[in-house]
């Protein structure tokens, strides 16, 4: 199993192809150019073509420049996209921006074309996969060659980038109509192809039944999962065969054999290059591939927007596949400088228990309470104990101190009292009483009467009947000792609880939940109206680091595409911590306003997150500040 890499110009789709396109596009520039006939050519003309063609980009790049700083106009402009093409294909992106902006104003159609495309390619090249993919598809297709191959074989890149493979063949067609020759069509193909067989392994989505009666798009995401297959050792002759039934028309049939899906993995694969680069340990793949999905874009999401050159590459290690102790051998071994991860708790406890060489360590989970961590091993984990305490610490902020819980009957539900418990008796604060309930029951009247001593003063009328023999017009009555009431649930026990405890005459309770008790579904939140929670900004606020996420997703899908949940937030703060850590040298960390809350780093080595509040009102929410929130609903 080889960890996936992830260097500071991601791109899935190969860069022969576009490299050639791009020469290809450098090449027509400069013979459509009057003023620079080939009789004419300065001597420094062949020396930048030739440090071109050797791989010196970066000095082929300071040669065009000069070039371009000897003519004016059009001529200048040709030059400098020539500058920022092998800038980019050098690696150097804060150089190729640079050259970029010196480019001034033209009216010529090619070139204009020639900026606007580079410009998503300096996009890509910083990092910055949803602005690239935003500004491509604001782009209009250019009419003229080679500007129209060029814009293709980018949007391919760029699709692939953000994850969208559909989009990425929905290209090919009008990126082989643009090609000049067959042998150039038959390589863009085998370049798709091979990005495609690569996709799930970086955690991009092949789902055939999303290609509809499209029989060219399901072909290609059908086989590509074959090869992927193929290329975890499968044998996949009878599914190739079947393929080549059902396909027979495709486009890629010359591709769907044996030797052309194996040759490129079938080999022994060589040793990962040793370097600086920051490991991040995930489960890929498997039973909690969605969730670790979420993780690694948020992750993705927060390191595209990191300054060019400023951060280590990635490299992804799929613990699903590969155990937690190899892995973090092979990182160590590879170089790594840092880790990110594992992310399951049993993950996380055989990284504490691991006894070899590795660098500092930001765990997505918490150890056991009871497990002192090893050295350089820092925790961060959405922790539903943590945000019992932070129920706890608003309480004790709103001037309430004792208190009684009510939790479903489950792990969770006993982890989260005993958290909040500690939380508030260290505050000064007690628990007077608490109950559990069963979350599969609608009807919790017997443990709430319990809790609120209902059945007492219903026995109090009782024996006052009984000593004056007679009946007497008694209202039950709950405990009166009670300043507010603890009841973690989700949002749909939430509905049921609430409407439950205003029957027992706890309407004007001030009660607490944890984040799960709000679903933003609409009116029918009305019945847990009242009820306090915290959460995480990501869900609550427009911070400016909120703010700025969201228009990059917004960017990179829509509107309406691709909703990120909490993990995707928590990657994105993951990410954020490592390089505060990083600056720090891990033992100390600033504290961050993130997306998972207002974050800093306790005496235990653990991520302690501040989360905002809200209060159920009607359908809908309002926030909290830090004063006293309303202490119930009127009673309704």
């Amino acid at each position: 199993m080889n960890p996936i890499g992830l260097r500071q110009r991601p791109s899935l789709l190969g860069r022969s192809l576009l490299g050639r396109i791009i020469l290809a596009s450098a090449a027509l520039w400069l013979t459509a150019c009057p003023s620079l006939g080939t009789r004419e050519q300065p001597p420094t003309l062949d020396r930048a073509e030739t440090l071109a063609q050797r791989g010196e980009h970066a000095a082929a790049a300071r040669v065009f420049e000069g070039l371009a700083r000897g003519v004016s106009g059009d001529d200048s402009t040709r030059f400098l996209l020539r500058a920022v093409n092998e800038w980019l294909a050098a690696n150097q992106p804060a150089d190729a921006s640079r050259a970029y902006d010196s480019i001034g104003a033209t009216s010529n159609t090619s070139l204009r074309a020639q900026y606007a495309l580079l410009a998503v390619a300096l996009r890509l090249a910083r990092g910055d996969a949803p602005g690239a993919w935003g500004l491509m598809t604001s782009l209009a297709v250019p009419t003229g060659s080679p500007e129209t191959s060029q814009y293709w074989a980018l949007k391919q890149r760029a699709a692939l980038a953000v994850g969208r493979a559909n989009d990425a063949i929905l290209a090919q067609p009008s990126l082989e109509s643009a090609l000049p020759s067959d042998s150039d069509r038959e390589s863009s193909r085998r370049a798709l192809l091979r990005a495609l067989q690569l996709a799930p392994d970086r955690g991009i989505r092949l789902e055939p039944q999303t290609a509809g009666r499209d029989a060219n798009l399901r072909g290609w995401l059908e086989l590509a999962l074959i090869a992927y297959q193929a290329q975890r050792g499968a044998r996949v002759g009878p599914a190739l065969a079947s393929w080549r039934m059902r396909f027979p028309q495709h486009v890629a049939l010359n591709l769907a054999t044996q030797d052309a899906i194996t040759p490129p993995v079938a080999a022994p694969a060589p040793p990962v290059a040793a370097g600086a680069h920051v490991a991040v340990l995930l489960p890929l793949s498997g039973r909690a591939a969605a969730q670790a999905a979420q993780v690694r874009d948020g992750l993705l999401a927060s390191w595209f927007t990191s300054p060019a050159g400023t951060v280590p590459p990635l490299r992804f290690y799929d613990t699903a596949q590969l155990p937690v102790g190899e892995a973090l051998q092979l990182a160590n071994d590879s170089g790594a400088d840092q880790i990110i991860g594992p992310l399951l708790r049993e993950e996380v406890q055989a990284a504490a228990d691991y006894s070899g060489a590795r660098p500092p360590l930001l765990a997505l989970n918490f150890l056991a309470a009871d497990r002192q961590p090893p050295e350089s091993f820092i925790q961060f984990a959405l922790s539903p104990e943590d945000e019992a305490r932070s129920v706890a610490r608003r309480a004790l902020a709103d001037g309430r101190r004792r208190a009684i819980a009510l939790v479903p009957s489950s792990d969770w539900g006993q982890r989260v009292l005993a958290a909040f418990a500690e939380e508030l008796n260290s505050g000064g604060g007690t628990v007077l009483a608490s109950g559990s309930y069963s979350v599969s029951d609608a009807d919790h009247s017997a443990e709430i009467s319990n809790l609120l001593r209902i059945n007492d003063s219903k026995a109090r009328a009782r024996r006052v009947e009984a000593i004056i023999g007679g009946s007497v017009n008694a209202q039950p009555r709950r405990r009166g000792d009670i300043d507010f009431i603890f009841v973690p649930s989700n949002a749909s026990q939430a509905r049921q609880l609430r409407p439950q405890l205003r029957f027992f005459y706890a309407g004007d309770i001030p009660a607490y939940a944890t984040s799960d008790a709000y679903d933003g579904a609409g009116a029918i939140n009305q019945d847990a109206d009242g009820l306090m929670f915290p959460d995480m900004p990501w869900v609550l606020t427009a911070s400016p680091a909120v703010s700025r996420a969201k228009a990059a997703l917004r960017s990179a899908y829509g509107d309406t595409g691709a909703p990120r949940g909490k993990l995707f937030a928590f990657g994105h703060d993951a990410w954020t911590l490592a390089v505060g850590l990083r600056a720090t040298g891990g033992g100390s960390l600033t504290p961050v306003a993130g997306l998972t809350g207002s974050l800093s780093l306790d005496a235990n080595r653990r991520v302690r997150r501040e989360l905002e509040w809200a209060q159920i009102r009607g359908a809908g929410i309002r926030l909290l500040g830090g004063g006293a929130a309303d202490a119930g609903n009127g009673g309704r």
